[in-house]
């Protein structure tokens, strides 16, 4: 598990080099979807801010998305001008240094575009995946925004 923790330092490093307090926690049970998380940490699906990485060519997208909601990748090409898609695990593992259902929204090994959803603008608090399906850590979506830069938008599937 030497690679969790070092994802979870790497995440708490973050936090405090952006100012923000070290809330992550850990909860045995797992974090890996948002509706493991909500249960762990005791808070709605909505409440959690799930990293969903995309791929644009050779780099990364990275959309902080509610737990509820599904994210649009026609929107988010809308968005950004450029065409995007799902991304394979195992690229995900080797470009931002998470694997999925730990991807947190800071302490990448690169630098995402990010987008985060503006539904989670009404949410407070939100909890995000710290570096491992075991960690997350608790915040305000505003601190997620101000922390990553991402750009609010909305991001969600509306469903027909």
């Amino acid at each position: 598990m030497a690679e969790g923790n070092s994802s979870v330092e790497r995440v708490r490093t973050a936090l405090l080099n952006a100012g923000h307090d070290d809330t992550i926690a850990e909860f045995p049970d797992g974090t890996r979807t948002a509706a493991d998380a909500a249960a762990a940490v005791g808070c709605t699906v909505a409440q959690i801010a799930k990293s969903i990485v995309l791929r644009a060519g050779d780099a990364v997208v990275l959309v902080i998305a509610s737990g509820v909601n599904r994210v649009d990748v026609a929107k988010v090409s809308a968005l950004l001008g450029v065409s995007v898609k799902n991304a394979e695990a195992r690229w995900v593992r080797d470009t931002t240094g998470f694997a999925i259902g730990g991807v947190a929204p800071v302490g990448h090994l690169c630098q995402p575009r990010i987008l985060i959803d503006e539904d989670l603008m009404a949410l407070d608090p939100v909890w995000a995946a710290a570096g491992s399906p075991k960690h997350a850590f608790r915040t305000t979506a505003r601190e997620l925004a101000r922390m990553t830069g991402g750009q609010i938008a909305p991001v969600k599937e509306i469903a027909m």
